[in-house]
């Protein structure tokens, strides 16, 4: 059969999981009773946000001139945070539906995913959607996706994934514009891993492209980086619902189930090979997905600690790029250090806890990996305030530098490049478009995680994107900053922060947390500190009562000794009093630090 392996890439909410349905609907094997909205996001939270957390497939069939096609779609997630998984479905894939909102135009995902499939020589179908939409402009989306694509306007085609509008005429171009896979049929196994997942009932689903050869069931089969071995026990395609096969040739896509207990056997990006072909070589494009955002989960109730164990393990099942160990702190309690692709992914982990497994987190400050050198050249990974040695010890500081892609409407550039100064950016290019700039700085990683997408949207009136890229780590001026109370540390408030930033985030804490903790009989001193030095310091007045009034004349000396009485008794007070910080405080604190 003529196989065509498509993917559609598209900024979120640009209309990629309506296309797929109208496609679904008019050539999938799949019953009008069954058919629903976003068919392929499966998660109530994917519908919801509109945005696809998890790569899915569907395998669609259709004839033209005579002859049988079969069309696989591998849907992508839209987000910044899943740009290694956009790279692997696309590595799958022979070409692309590049889809564009007339009524939004070029995005910074757009544009960051048609990069991707051009380094991956893929072919591209431009496609505009929403035409019907009052607000469309799509002569001047039109004129832009020319320019970037280098072709001329006419071969952009128009649909409205809604109605259903120019989707016959789009499957036509995928049949005669896509080229088929390009793989040996009769040659020896291999196979791509693009995505994984886990089921109640089957275990781990692995979804797979073969490339050269074919695989049968009861084959026994090796994952090609770890080296780990199984015989298949299930093969099928998606027509979207689960479709047995005894076997899947070069060029196809589906899923394989071979009893594999973990997501670690079958990492995303992986080669499958044949267990007795030990001459094989790996397929180009596979790395260790490695978490880049950081925070500490603490259950809120802390008898949840266990119910919390086992929700952070059944997510993990599902996301390879969530981990999480057990951490304690002193303030807190029991939690789990939890690594993150990113902001969006540390959302959408925190609210399918919540939502899924009804349990409250506290989150502490989100930071990121930063590198340090010692005085004897070695170099460690740094993923919390705590882990870092004396400062003696350290001879410099790494942090991680992103490439940030920034396409904005030219009115607001101003502000958006004042943004980006101000994050410690450093310019790197500028392109216009027809009403759009497209933007792009180096800035350090920390700068993006805490409030920068809040403030670029601010900056913009909400019309700007971005797409960010992990480049390269930098010598930079650190400086862990801790939280002292009554000159005790506080370790879940202490944070790692660039020398230049540290007397106002400094100030912006010590004052934060001046209005959550409680005013007791004494006063409270709030210090920020870097080592020994205090950068910033503030205090809480404590109660005090009126020991004078009892009195009534008399000599003045008799109101001196009672005020000294209880001047003697505060000092005392401060030295042996406890200042217990409330967890709501904590929670209100860090809630209000990440915004």
């Amino acid at each position: 059969m003529n196989i065509r392996n498509i993917a559609i890439v598209a900024h979120i909410d640009h209309g990629k999981s309506t296309l797929a349905d109208r496609m679904i609907e008019k050539y999938g094997n799949i019953s009008s009773r069954k058919m629903k909205e976003q068919i392929l996001d499966s998660m109530d939270l994917e519908r919801e946000r509109g945005i696809t957390i998890k790569a899915q497939t569907v395998s669609l069939k259709t004839s033209y001139q005579g002859k049988d096609f079969n069309i696989n779609i591998i849907d992508t997630p839209g987000h910044v945070d899943f740009s290694y998984e956009v790279s692997r479905s696309l590595s799958a894939c022979d070409g692309v539906i590049l889809l564009v909102d007339a009524t939004q135009g070029l995005e910074a995902q757009t544009i960051a995913h048609f990069n991707v499939a051009k380094d991956l020589d893929l072919k591209i179908i431009p496609v505009i959607n929403k035409i019907d939409l009052p607000s469309a402009d799509t002569e001047s989306v039109k004129k832009d996706l020319s320019d970037l694509l280098e072709i001329h306007s006419s071969e952009i085609l128009n649909v409205s994934a809604k109605s259903g509008l120019g989707v016959d005429q789009l499957i036509e171009k995928i049949i005669t514009d896509i080229p088929e896979p390009k793989g040996i049929i009769n040659g020896e196994l291999k196979a791509f891993i693009i995505d994984s997942w886990f089921d109640n009932y089957l275990g781990i689903v692995v979804l797979i492209k073969i490339i050269d050869g074919e695989i049968a069931v009861k084959d026994k089969i090796k994952v090609f980086s770890n080296k780990r071995e199984f015989i298949v026990d299930k093969l099928g395609t998606f027509n979207p619902t689960m479709t047995n096969t005894s076997t899947l040739t070069s060029g196809q896509v589906g899923f394989m189930i071979a009893s594999i207990k973990t997501l670690d056997s079958a990492p995303v990006g992986d080669t499958v090979i044949l267990s007795k072909n030990d001459n094989a070589t790996a397929l180009p494009g596979f790395k260790k997905i490695q978490p880049r955002v950081y925070s500490g989960f603490y259950p809120v109730d802390s008898n949840d600690y266990q119910e919390s164990k086992k929700a952070l393990d059944k997510l993990s099942l599902n996301d390879n790029s969530f981990t999480y160990e057990p951490e304690s702190s002193q303030s807190l309690g029991h939690g789990f250090r939890c690594g993150f692709l990113g902001l969006l992914h540390m959302e959408i982990i925190r609210e399918r806890v919540q939502r899924e497994y009804n349990l409250e987190f506290l989150m502490t400050v989100p930071s990121v990996t930063y590198r340090v050198e010692n005085k004897k050249g070695e170099i460690n990974d740094i993923r919390k305030p705590s882990d870092l040695p004396d400062d003696n010890s350290i001879k410099c500081y790494y942090e991680p530098i992103a490439l940030i892609s920034i396409v904005t409407p030219s009115q607001h550039l101003g502000s958006v490049i004042e943004l980006c100064t101000s994050k410690r950016g450093i310019q790197k290019d500028l392109i216009y478009r027809s009403n759009m700039a497209e933007i792009k700085y180096e800035i350090p990683l920390s700068e993006i995680i805490y409030d920068f997408f809040d403030t670029l949207k601010s900056a913009s009136k909400g019309y700007a994107s971005y797409d960010y890229d992990i480049i390269d780590y930098r010598e930079s001026k650190m400086i862990r900053l801790d939280i002292h109370v009554n000159k005790k540390k506080i370790d879940a408030l202490s944070q790692i922060l660039h020398k230049d930033n540290s007397y106002r985030r400094s100030r912006e804490l010590i004052e934060n947390l001046k209005k959550l903790i409680p005013r007791q009989s004494f006063e409270i001193t709030i210090q920020g500190c870097v080592g020994a030095k205090i950068l910033s310091s503030t205090s809480i007045k404590g109660y005090r009562k009126d020991v004078t009034a009892k009195l009534y004349g008399g000599d003045v000396t008799r109101k001196m000794k009672l005020l000294k009485k209880q001047k003697e008794g505060k000092k005392k007070m401060k030295k042996i009093g406890n200042v217990e910080i409330p967890r709501e405080a904590f929670y209100k604190f860090l809630s209000t630090s990440e915004e």
